[in-house]
């Protein structure tokens, strides 16, 4: 049997983006390790899309007044980022003028 830690190691996250993702989706951990995987490996936009998730639920934390839950997102998003430097928003150079 494939345990949660397996799916987790799987999807190349750590257990608390995955709780992240499952938090927003309102998915088992398994579910969102495995809807990670899918988006890292076939989505063009699927770091970006799980960088707004996370985003999304420190936002919801912090309006919801959990700090502490809050601080561990950002840490989670902070290691998701520096990890997937495909995550940032990209910005166009252009003229203007």
């Amino acid at each position: 049997m494939i345990s949660l830690t397996d799916c987790i190691e799987m999807c190349g996250l750590t257990e608390a983006e995955v709780d992240a993702i499952a938090e927003h989706e309102h998915l088992p951990e398994t579910a969102a390790a495995a809807l990670a995987a899918w988006l890292l490996a076939n989505a063009d936009d699927g770091a970006p899309k799980i960088a707004t998730m996370i985003r999304d639920d420190v936002r919801h934390a912090l309006r919801h007044g959990n700090r502490e839950h809050a601080a561990e997102l950002l840490a989670a998003l902070r290691h998701f980022m520096a990890h997937h430097p495909e995550a940032r928003p990209h910005h166009h150079a252009g003229g203007g003028g």
